[in-house]
Formats: C-alpha cells, structure tokens, sequence
C-alpha cells in the first residue's frame, strides 16, 4: 500500500482522461494531469501497445517504486480494448458535423480548425490536406485569367446548410482576416513563429461562445427527453446517452470552474457505468453529447453577460442527471440511482450559486463602463447638479461659499436692518 494515499489513486484522472477522441490524447490528458503511465507493448508486434497502467508520483510501496494499477483494476470499462471500442467512429458519423449547430457556432469551429491547419502547415497544400482530414470540406477558387492557379478558398463543415438547403460556405477572410490564402502564403514564405504559446492562437467571440452554450443546452435537454422515453420501454437505448452525458458535464464543469458542478460530474461518473464494465451501443443521441462536450472544450468558460446561459445549461443538466436517476431506478441499479440523484442535488446548487453570481464585466464591456464614467465626470464638472434642499453647493478653490460676507481687514458683516415694509 501507498503511503497516505487510497488504495486506487487515479481513476478520477483515468476517467478524464478517457473524454479524449483518440489513443494520443487519451495518454497525453493523463500525463498533463499528473498521472504516471506505462505502455504495455505486445511481445509478437513491436511497437504496438496492448496495455497501460497508471500510477502517481507520491504513492509509493515500502521500496520506493511506483505503484501501478492497469486500467482494467480501476474499472472494467478502462481496459484499452474497451477504450478503443468507444474511441471507434462508427460509419456514417463525421468527425467534424455541423448539422443542428448554430452559424456562429460552425464559424468558430471552422476558424479554430483552420487557425490550427495553418500552424502545423508548411505550405498550402499541407494545410489544404490538413483541413480534408479533420473532416472540413474545402471548395478551391481559380483564378480566370490563369485557370491553373488557386486565388482563393472557401470552407464549410458537413451537413451545414443555408436556408435554401445549399452547403453555407465561408471564406477564410470572412473567418479571420489572417485566413485569407495571400497573408496565409506570406506567413508559410516568412516561416513559422516559433513564440510560446503561438501555436493554435484562437479566441471566441462572446456571440460564438454564447450560440455553444445554448446549442449545448438544448442537447442537453433533447437529451433528458429521449432517456425518459426510453427509461420504461426500452433502457438499452438510453444507456449511450447516459454514459456520455458524463463527458458534457465533466467539460462543463471545468469551462465554467464552479466546485459545486465538479462535485455533480464526480458523483455521476458511477452513475453513468453500464453494469459489469459493458460498453454501450453508440447512439445518435450519444454522440450529439459526446460532440456537445467538445465545443465546450473548445469555447471555454463563459464571461460578460453569459449568466443566463450558464444557468440554462446547467438547469439542463441537472434534468438530464434526474432523468438518469430515473432510468437506474427502472433498471433496479439503486447505487447508480442514488449517484445520478446526488448529482443532480449537487447540479441545483451550482444552478442556485450561478444566479446569485454576478455576470463578470468583459473587457469591452468595462472600457465602454469606463468611457461612459469619465464622460459623466467631465459633465459634472462643467454643468454641476443644483442644490438641493439643506445641501450647501461644493466650494471651490478661490470660490466664495454661501456663508456669511466678510468685507476687508474686518470680520463678518453685521447683519442688515430690515426697513419698513412697504
């Protein structure tokens, strides 16, 4: 046994870990966590990895070493073949979708995508191949006075439409202005910045940011619905959903950085086990939280005059997490019940602390603050508030107060005799 430390160190970590979309993700989420891992290689195929096993730097034996726990020993379902079994996307379904996402949300997404094609990318055609690869359709412009030369391009995802049912395509310049192929074609002639932290430069918009998290919201809800439908007529069908419903709300948790929230996503996390480490059919259900949990990712936490939409996505949630509670107790799992109830408990208190919360100021919104304040100053200034009853006027320097007269060399003036009235 380790020193001070529980018998299994690092299934919380493990099971954070398992939201990656690959094999490489999945190891690199661990390591960033602080979570020891060791491959296991196959002994008849060098280089392929068969196996892991996690551990963490201060629980140690009596000796020393490391102690180990394959994944397997933290939870059936964090075996490596398991995890590749969910990690496989099934056929038909895009690694990048953007049927049912809001304009604003797709836009990010595309910008995000590109903004990183082109940081990894030496030259056009790389990152061309780049964007075809991480499921971006991409339409090439020619020129027309020399129809062998590309002027231009265009980008949309899979299943993005416009109103008329035709693919919606956005230029790069209409993403970010150092999108456009010219500045892209100057930046790869010049070479690439090597500065920390320039790699993958990308920031959404407050509008893009808030479309994600109400797009988020009602895939919440959709989803809260279809489990109760399933809960009595067909539970198999919602057990999908109720797995990666964990994925969203370990995400949002951490995109919105409220403790309450993270105490909710834990708590789920039995509640969203399939019995005896079995994996769940994937669903189109599934698989609208499980991309619902990647935009999150990606947009981050929320600011400014968000609080709305944090509480709606949390609300949805916390609907989701009772309608989970709803489907252990149907299928007799009362352990798993009683976790998809307290998380949903925890969920109301988030929801509860967001409202008394208020909305943090973004950075426009403090310089217009600022500007409107130093306005209102410079008009007080020049056109003073009158007086109000029993409130002298202010005194300035070199002014006269409306106290008693004085006149030079002498002190106050006596006061004037009334004359006769007339």
């Amino acid at each position: 046994m380790g020193r001070g430390t529980p018998r299994d160190p690092a299934p919380g970590g493990v099971h954070r870990g398992r939201r990656g979309g690959t094999e490489q993700e999945f190891f690199t989420r661990l390591q960033q966590a602080g979570v020891l891992v060791r491959q296991r290689q196959s002994t008849t195929s060098p280089g392929e990895v068969t196996g892991y096993a996690v551990g963490l730097p201060h629980h140690t034996a009596k000796d020393g070493g490391v102690i180990w726990y394959g994944g397997g020993k933290l939870a059936p379902d964090l075996t490596l073949p398991k995890l590749r079994a969910r990690w496989a996307r099934p056929a038909g379904h895009d690694a990048a979708s953007g049927a049912g996402l809001p304009a604003a949300a797709v836009r990010a997404l595309l910008r995000n995508t590109l903004t990183q094609a082109a940081e990894q990318s030496q030259n056009e055609t790389g990152f061309f191949a780049a964007l075809r690869e991480a499921g971006v359709q991409v339409r090439l412009r020619f020129s027309e006075s020399d129809p062998g030369q590309v002027t231009g391009y265009a980008v949309t995802l899979p299943g993005h439409t416009g109103p008329g049912g035709a693919p919606a395509w956005y230029g790069g310049g209409r993403l970010a202005a150092g999108l456009t192929l010219p500045r892209l074609r100057g930046r790869w002639n010049r070479g690439r910045s090597t500065r920390p932290g320039h790699r993958g430069a990308f920031r959404f918009t407050v509008p893009e940011r808030d479309a994600i998290y109400a797009h988020a919201a009602r895939q919440a809800a959709a989803a809260a619905e279809h489990i109760r439908r399933c809960a009595h007529s067909d539970p198999a069908a919602a057990a999908d959903a109720a797995w990666a419903a964990a994925d969203t709300l370990h995400v949002a948790a951490r995109a919105l950085r409220n403790p309450a929230l993270r105490c909710a996503a834990d708590a789920y996390d039995r509640a969203a086990r399939a019995p005896h480490g079995r994996v769940p059919r994937r669903s189109g259900d599934g698989d609208q939280l499980r991309a619902t949990a990647r935009l999150i990712a990606l947009a981050g936490d929320i600011t400014g005059d968000s609080t709305l939409t944090a509480i709606a996505l949390v609300a949805n949630l916390a609907a989701l997490a009772a309608a989970v509670a709803d489907l252990r107790q149907a299928q007799q799992h009362a352990a798993q019940s009683a976790a998809a109830h307290a998380a949903a408990r925890h969920l109301h208190t988030a929801m509860a602390q967001a409202r008394l919360h208020p909305a943090r100021p973004t950075q426009a919104h403090t310089a217009r603050a600022g500007r409107r304040s130093n306005a209102a100053g410079l008009a007080r200034g020049d056109f003073p508030l009158p007086p109000r009853p029993g409130n002298p006027l202010p005194v300035q320097h070199g002014q006269r107060g409306p106290g008693p007269r004085r006149h030079r060399g002498q002190g106050p003036l006596p006061p004037q005799r009334a004359g006769p009235s007339r």
